[in-house]
């Protein structure tokens, strides 16, 4: 499931340059929770973690890109999560998988340093072509996830084993994704650890639309 780190400078070949690298996302993360993203410097990041300013900067020119890391971190640490609880749900319960994805998803908004303003993409709140793009990196993940439960639970069709989602599997996974994180952000800045009527209401929306496609 592990993909290559696409933000580095230089990515870490020996253990302790691969520790060094988490302990620098750690600190960002910690401190994306206590100043924002305004605030976020890298040399506060090398202080939290204890390393040399260089440090940061072998690895990443700027925080930005030390963001976008943590945003790539936040989606393999999310996709381990889902294939962890979808490989104990048989394939003709969707429902339950798509319970599993979101709930996964509030867990780490809830729990994850620096999820909340970072989760899989750019500061929120943004919004426009690179929000959408990310948007369409995380429906595509999860099209190849929930493959087995969606593509073979109806309309959508069978995905061979090891096979690309086909595009009405895609679609249908990103119209899923863009309403719910309209709606999670909506709940989110309504409520801290998230409104649950809007938490409800997203997992209503969602079921439904699926049902409509697939059964």
């Amino acid at each position: 499931m592990s993909r290559a780190h696409t933000n580095l400078r230089r990515v870490p070949v020996q253990q302790r340059s691969a520790e060094r690298l988490a302990r620098i996302l750690d600190a960002g993360a910690a401190l994306l929770d206590e100043t924002g993203y305004e605030q976020l410097s890298t040399r506060a990041v090398a202080d939290r973690a204890g390393v040399p300013i260089g440090s940061v900067y072998r690895f990443f020119p700027n925080k930005r890109a030390l963001v976008d890391a943590l945003a790539e971190r936040n989606l393999e640490v999310y996709a381990a999560r889902v294939v962890a609880r979808l490989e104990a749900i048989p394939e003709r319960e969707w429902r339950t998988a798509i319970d599993a994805v979101l709930d996964e998803y509030l867990a780490m908004k809830r729990s994850v340093p620096g999820f909340a303003l970072v989760d899989f993409g750019p500061p929120v709140p943004v919004t426009g072509p690179l929000d959408e793009e990310v948007n369409r990196l995380v429906a595509g993940r999860l099209a190849e996830l929930l493959s087995g439960h969606l593509g073979r639970a109806g309309r959508l069709g069978p995905s061979g084993e090891g096979a690309a989602p086909d595009a009405a599997l895609l679609r249908t996974v990103l119209v899923c994704v863009q309403a719910a994180d309209a709606l999670l952000q909506l709940a989110f800045r309504a409520d801290p650890v998230g409104d649950p009527e809007l938490i409800a209401e997203t997992r209503v929306l969602l079921q439904a639309y699926l049902a409509r496609v697939i059964e």
